[in-house]
């Protein structure tokens, strides 16, 4: 499987853009019900993405950036894909959002595909997704409010 062409965002105030905005590839993963989710149900939206764990310190550190994005944004599509494979347990996940109150869409990656599909092996990191289903930018490691806001002002613009 092709990872996406893409440079981390390693010291940077903003996320990386992609070098030539390519489809993001598609995955499969699982909504809490344990139904099978494609990346490609959500394009025609703009989207984050963001893989996190409940053990993950910096993911638990930028999820509040996350929520009130979600909940001021209806034009943005936001889905986070836990990494639930490992020592991650959907369990661990759903008391975790449970605990903070956290309502944005999460989908649990319960064979690693996704993770496979966008070689992600440090955690968190955050694909930003256009309307189109191109990648415009990633970011590894967390990422504060402006950040965020750059990169979603990446994927409205295009």
């Amino acid at each position: 499987t092709d990872t996406p062409a893409a440079q981390p965002a390693t010291g940077e105030t903003a996320p990386t853009p992609t070098p030539e905005p390519q489809t993001a590839p598609d995955f499969t993963a699982y909504d809490a019900q344990g139904n099978a989710v494609k990346l490609s149900d959500y394009f025609g939206k703009p989207l984050v993405l963001n893989f996190w764990a409940s053990w993950c310190g910096p993911c638990k550190s930028e999820m509040p950036e996350f929520q009130k994005a979600y909940e001021e944004r209806e034009d943005v599509q936001f889905l986070l894909v836990n990494m639930t494979s490992g020592r991650e347990t959907q369990a661990d996940a759903q008391a975790l959002l449970d605990q903070e109150g956290y309502t944005f869409p999460v989908l649990f990656d319960l064979d690693a595909d996704a993770a496979t599909t966008y070689g992600v092996y440090a955690l968190p990191t955050t694909y930003f997704i256009d309307a189109q289903g191109h990648l415009q930018a990633w970011a590894q490691g967390a990422i504060d409010g402006d950040t965020l806001q750059k990169g979603l002002d990446r994927i409205l613009q295009s």
